[in-house]
């Protein structure tokens, strides 16, 4: 079967970290996955020398027909949030979203898509700088001003920089499923998965003493998923008041505790229905649901299928 193509577009004063993050998730040949990698390329949004940020100068092969083509298009950042993209670009982009192409920017890059039109009516996001700057020049896209990236299908937006990263590796998780993007995690040294709804920056810091007790009881918890879990009995495990875990809990990971818990206990159900044949009802005991019922319903509203489908689509792609 032919291969998913992923394009980063590069143009004069390029974004290199973020234009790097790209390189890293799917320019790299990962055979050890045992899955189809992407096919990666690079095209230059206009002629002429293409110069990134700290002196370095790249040669690209391709010019934007390669978007002609392109499955996923990525835009890594944009040289100014002020300047119009060209129009060219712009045009190209258009076109590979009416074709059904996926679409997705790091940073500044949401104003190339903002420009192209293709986020009207969509929920996005950006680097918490430019956030006033997007809401009040494209009155038409929903800004989420607290968010690491959001995904709205066929189009995503992320944050500043390392939430590039975070987006790149969910992209992988949609495509490849749970434990392929948690080895593509492990590989770059990253948390395997962060929620996009995560808050950009925390206000105030989590007090060190604090910190380490709520790294333990988060290490602890996904050991214990099966586990009945209370506020009250968290906490106590932290050595914690209740009031001050769902504090600390809160700004350390953008979730209240028992939406956390939710989420890790998904996660761990993708894996096993990946790897494994349990039936819903023993996964669900495995994880701490409870019911297969309990866990259908969480899992329809955390990834949108049933455990079931997601089976089908990804235990075959995962041996």
């Amino acid at each position: 079967m032919p291969r998913h193509i992923v394009a980063a577009v590069a143009y004069d004063r390029l974004c290199t970290f973020e234009f790097g993050c790209t390189v890293e998730l799917f320019a790299l040949p990962r055979p050890e996955l045992k899955v189809p990698w992407y096919d990666f390329a690079v095209c230059a949004a206009e002629r002429g020398p293409i110069r990134a940020t700290g002196g370095v100068a790249l040669q690209v092969a391709h010019s934007l027909r390669l978007l002609e083509r392109a499955d996923t298009i990525v835009i890594p950042g944009w040289r100014d949030a002020d300047e119009e993209p060209p129009a060219e670009l712009l045009r190209k982009i258009r076109q590979a979203y009416e074709r059904g192409a996926r679409l997705c920017s790091i940073c500044s890059g949401v104003f190339v898509l903002a420009a192209a039109g293709v986020l009207d009516g969509r929920r996005a996001t950006t680097h918490w700088k430019y956030l006033e700057r997007l809401a009040a020049r494209y009155p038409n896209i929903r800004v989420e001003p607290n968010a690491l990236y959001v995904d709205e299908g066929q189009v995503l937006t992320s944050a500043g920089s390392a939430a590039g990263l975070d987006m790149l590796v969910h992209l992988v998780r949609k495509d490849f499923g749970a434990k392929i993007a948690n080895q593509v995690a492990q590989r770059l040294v990253i948390p395997p998965h962060r929620e996009g709804g995560q808050a950009q920056f925390v206000p105030r810091p989590v007090a060190p003493d604090e910190r380490g007790r709520l790294a333990k009881l988060l290490d602890w918890i996904r050991t214990h998923l099966a586990a009945e879990h209370t506020i009250e009995s968290l906490a106590a495990h932290a050595a914690m008041s209740a009031r001050t875990l769902q504090r600390e809990f809160k700004a350390a990971t953008g979730l209240a505790p028992y939406a956390w818990l939710v989420r890790e206990r998904i996660e761990r159900a993708k894996e096993l229905l990946e790897t494994g044949r349990l039936p819903a009802l023993r996964i669900a005991e495995r994880v701490g649901m409870g019911s297969a019922e309990s866990l259908r319903h969480h899992f329809r509203a955390q990834v949108g299928t049933t455990p079931a489908q997601y089976r089908a689509r990804f235990s075959r792609r995962s041996r």
